[in-house]
């Protein structure tokens, strides 16, 4: 079973990517069309390098009890394109994250309160 952990992290921290773009209305939330292609951009770009890496013998696959065992191709692991997504992701609601607060002061979505503003009494 411990060949699964590194997956499972993996997945754990993209739905905590998920849970951070629909809170704070980030990347998919804002714009699902433009979001899908620009990840997608994204993830087949860091996999064509991979593959290009390892085709030129630059990239292998280390041995980890971690890890699945599971090869897409060889020394491309299972866990690799589930990296690449989560990178990706993470890297555009870094992006969308800091804009906000460079554009606007705030990290929150226009027009959603601040927490501190719901403690006030009105």
């Amino acid at each position: 079973m411990t060949g699964f952990v590194y997956l499972a992290v993996l997945l754990f921290s993209l739905a905590g990517m998920v849970v951070l773009d629909w809170r704070l209305k980030l990347f998919f939330r804002a714009a699902p069309p433009a979001a899908t292609v620009v990840l997608g951009c994204g993830l087949a770009f860091f996999l064509a390098w991979d593959l290009a890496g390892i085709g030129l013998g630059i990239f292998y696959r280390g041995e980890t009890p971690v890890m699945s065992g599971i090869l897409l191709a060889p020394d491309l692991p299972l866990e690799e394109p589930v990296f690449l997504l989560f990178l990706c992701y993470l890297t555009m609601n870094l992006f969308v994250l800091i804009a906000r607060r460079l554009d606007t002061g705030s990290f929150r979505p226009a027009g959603q309160p601040s927490s501190a503003a719901k403690l006030e009494p009105r």
